[in-house]
């Protein structure tokens, strides 16, 4: 396993996988703030969390979650006790990504798979991470075939 990620590793990590996004179609901010919650152990951030590690405004955080929300590729919850919204991932964020973009499914699953590396396949993100990329490679081994079949069932008018 290899040794813990160092603060700019992670932000490395994440700048990269954000860039991947973003050459996909997710805005730029948006992009950095999904990858940064991605590689959080918990999958969760609070706003200031998030503001600080990615070295950005409250202002930009508040967009980026607003856009996530809406897309269903976050969630806001609140912990028992606290008085801060945390941004939870969601389990099937990929899922979601899926129903709205697929063309660059190829560059997220090595993406991804770069950070499995960097965390280690047995650490919590890793693990997180490695499951993502499962998903990719399915998805995209049949996709072709889905839409072929799903056009084929629904023709244009």
């Amino acid at each position: 396993m290899p040794p813990e990620p160092t603060p700019a590793e992670i932000s490395q990590f994440v700048e990269r996988f954000a860039g991947v996004l973003t050459n996909s179609g997710v805005p730029t901010m948006s992009a950095r703030v999904m990858a940064r919650i991605l590689v959080s152990p918990e999958g969760t951030m609070t706003a200031a969390e998030l503001a600080e590690s990615l070295k950005i405004s409250q202002p930009a955080v508040s967009g980026a979650v607003r856009q996530l929300i809406q897309v269903s590729f976050i969630t806001r919850e609140r912990l028992p006790g606290s008085r801060k919204d945390h941004y939870r991932i969601r389990d099937d964020v990929f899922a979601a990504v899926l129903e709205r973009r697929n063309n660059a499914l190829g560059e997220w699953e090595s993406s991804v798979l770069s950070g499995v590396d960097l965390f280690g396949a047995d650490s919590v993100v890793g693990r997180r991470l490695a499951a993502n990329a499962e998903f990719f490679a399915f998805i995209r081994a049949d996709l072709a075939q889905l839409i072929k079949t799903w056009r084929a069932g629904h023709p244009k008018d």
